[in-house]
């Protein structure tokens, strides 16, 4: 009888165990956690274009040696504010010089030339008209009176040569003149030295190209050059509100407006050498980063404070729509509807937390955010993720 019993506990207890171990399992175990949800509030939300840009002056000149020899003294340092009609640099005069001083002297001696045969032209015209009176009254040979003819033509012709040398030389004279000018330089604006290539010293060559020695800039307005990618510069329109930041500007904003979109990208060199501050033109080879081709965007911003110079770095917003205070919710509480632009679907819960599919009109929207036009109310609470039975 007792070994029965005990052949029937040893049955028994295996099943005991298990039972035990299932509700204990069932009352320790981790319940199921709610689906996620967001809450519909008030934000303000921005649509924008973003690029790098560089700072370069809207107005500026690049001042060039028109004539060549050695820089004898530099009136001006970089960043100098300069007056129109400033001088600013010298060159060495001398050969300049030597070719006015020249120019004299081979005009007066053309002026001499030409007194003299003024007089034989005036000695020639006595000789014919006397040859002239002595035929009349058949006193000459007719060989005389040619020969007579002859030279007051030749001494006219001399003097009319002679004139036109002295012309010749005047106008040289004048080029020659204006060439020691040259060594000469002053300032063409008002404003300030941003570039100085030129050294005391330096010997500079304006036979092959001008070269450059300084730029002389207004510091306001300055231009941004933006570089937008073909992905967005449909996007960028001419007049559009825009606004950048700077490095180290504390949170500071520029606002302005686009003022153009250069149609054709720069090339590659010319685009390095768009820091330069120089309008570039492009010739189908687009300046490229990867494969992704650039397009330069130009916007003007005052800067009367000075706070911004040349070749400042700037993160440039163009702003293609903005919505203060508007109805939002994030992107990730919406599915898109097929063939439906700016309609979504939302699942809002209900007072008994039970999901009830809702049709959402947005508009604006930014990276995180979209704006709610209508079929959602401030503070509805939305799912996001799937619900309890959703794959």
């Amino acid at each position: 009888m007792r070994s029965r019993r005990t052949q029937a506990w040893a049955l028994t207890l295996p099943l005991v165990a298990t039972a035990l171990a299932l509700a204990g399992w069932q009352a320790f175990s981790p319940t199921e956690a709610p689906p996620a949800s967001v809450t519909v509030t008030r934000a303000d939300l921005e649509s924008s274009v973003t690029a790098l840009g560089t700072l370069q002056p809207r107005r500026y000149v690049d001042v060039g040696a028109q004539a060549s020899g050695q820089v004898l003294r530099l009136h001006v340092e970089v960043g100098d504010q300069v007056q129109e009609g400033q001088l600013l640099l010298e060159i060495d005069p001398s050969t300049q010089r030597a070719k006015v001083d020249a120019g004299h002297a081979q005009i007066d001696s053309l002026e001499a030339q030409l007194e003299e045969q003024q007089a034989q032209h005036e000695l020639a015209r006595q000789q014919h008209q006397r040859q002239s009176r002595l035929a009349s009254s058949g006193a000459t040979r007719d060989e005389d009176l040619q020969t007579a003819q002859a030279q007051l033509r030749a001494t006219a012709a001399k003097l009319k040569m002679l004139k036109a040398q002295i012309r010749q030389a005047e106008a040289t004279l004048r080029s020659d003149e204006a060439e020691l000018g040259y060594t000469r330089i002053y300032a063409p604006i008002s404003g300030t030295v941003v570039a100085l290539d030129a050294r005391v010293g330096q010997t500079l060559n304006a036979l092959e190209q001008t070269p450059l020695v300084m730029r002389i800039a207004h510091l306001s307005p300055m231009t941004v050059w933006a570089q937008v990618s073909e992905a967005d510069i449909g996007r960028v329109k001419a007049g559009m509100a825009a606004y950048f930041t700077t490095l180290g500007s504390e949170g500071r904003r520029w606002q302005g407006k686009v003022r153009q979109i250069l149609p054709v990208p720069p090339r590659p060199l010319e685009q390095m050498n768009q820091g330069g501050g120089s309008p570039v033109s492009g010739t189908g080879q687009g300046a490229s980063s990867g494969r992704v081709v650039l397009y330069s965007v130009l916007l003007d911003v005052e800067n009367d404070d000075r706070a911004l110079l040349p070749e400042m770095t700037a993160q440039v917003f163009f702003v293609a729509a903005s919505a203060k205070g508007a109805l939002s919710v994030p992107l990730a509480a919406l599915q898109a509807l097929d063939g439906t632009p700016d309609t979504y679907q939302a699942r809002v819960l209900d007072h008994r937390g039970e999901p009830q599919a809702r049709e959402v009109r947005t508009g604006v929207r930014d990276r995180l955010r979209i704006q709610v036009l209508s079929g959602l109310e401030e503070g509805d609470r939305l799912l996001v993720g799937p619900t309890s039975g959703e794959h």
